[in-house]
């Protein structure tokens, strides 16, 4: 059926979409040593308007416990120093006219187990845009076999289909959650 071919590929994209978002956020969760993905969440207040620190500046971690963020525009420097602050990262950068230095400090058990809860937080988002995806295309599917488009036998079929790629969304967004908390967890 090719109108059931496309509600699938469509729920497929969106589905990968947001596990790519989930494995993003993780990214920027630190784990102890520098790693330039750490800032890529972070929004700067530049020009007006909410950018990406990328989009401001460039990002390096030249050393195990250090990140540097070479701001291209010198009036940026204190939005990106603010940004980088208030980020929630725990994250106190230094900055030398456009070159921010961000040591890296290491993690206590406590911070560890904060920053496990914010990647847990981050998993059950994902999870709940991946079931808001499924209802969708549930809706859409209910709507063909409303119209005719599809047989009664052919919407079960369908939903399980949109099942199965649900459960298996959700169980590689579990995996890259453990893996993560493990990570968080190594000292």
């Amino acid at each position: 059926m090719a109108g059931f071919d496309d509600l699938k590929k469509d729920i497929k994209h969106r589905m990968e979409a947001t596990l790519d978002v989930v494995k993003k956020d993780f990214a920027g969760l630190r784990t102890g040593r520098a790693s330039v993905g750490l800032l890529d969440p972070i929004m700067v207040d530049a020009y007006g308007s909410q950018m990406p620190l990328n989009q401001v500046a460039s990002v390096a971690a030249p050393e195990p416990r250090m990140i540097t963020v070479q701001v291209w525009d010198k009036g940026q420097a204190k939005a990106v120093e603010k940004a980088i602050r208030e980020s929630n990262l725990g994250l106190n950068p230094a900055v030398d006219g456009q070159l921010l230095r961000v040591p890296i400090p290491p993690l206590n058990e406590e911070r560890r187990e904060e920053l496990k809860k914010v990647a847990g937080k981050y998993a059950e988002d994902g999870k709940i845009a991946i079931r808001n995806v499924r209802r969708d295309g549930n809706d859409q599917l209910k709507k063909m076999e409303k119209d005719g488009d599809i047989s009664e036998d052919e919407g079960h079929q369908y939903h399980d289909e949109v099942q199965k790629m649900t459960d298996s969304v959700i169980k590689q967004i579990d995996e890259a959650l453990n893996q993560k908390q493990e990570e968080i967890m190594q000292v």
